[in-house]
């Protein structure tokens, strides 16, 4: 079994920062990329921001110059720094973890965390 748990969401005013946490867990062999997603009321989930095990990154257009991921693969776990929030980035947020269990070495397949709030007042 593989978990990713969320943490770190929460209620902050416009022009204010959180950091999200992703933590990774169970039978684990290796983890690829690993992403941020985010949905709103009404809208379809989006990324906002992938990395890979090499630490390349990759940005959705309402992250870039604001967010920042990175990771700690010994510690199985990858972040989203947000800064300069606004309303309009008010949605649950996602992490997902392209993971290779220690049943199936070869295969990666995509694990999702249950999400955690992120609401931005004006």
């Amino acid at each position: 079994q593989v978990q990713l748990v969320e943490s770190g969401g929460g209620l902050v005013q416009a022009g204010g920062s959180l950091r999200l946490s992703c933590a990774a867990s169970g039978s684990i062999f290796r983890i690829s990329d690993m992403g941020w997603y985010r949905q709103a009321p009404g809208k379809q989930r989006e990324l906002v921001a992938a990395i890979t095990s090499a630490g390349i990154t990759n940005y959705g257009d309402s992250a870039k110059g604001r967010f920042t991921i990175s990771r700690d693969n010994a510690k199985k776990t990858a972040y989203l720094q947000m800064n300069s929030l606004k309303p309009e980035d008010t949605a649950v947020y996602y992490c997902k973890g392209a993971i290779a269990t220690m049943r199936a070495k070869a295969y990666f397949a995509d694990y999702w965390g249950q999400g955690t709030q992120v609401t931005v007042s004006s």
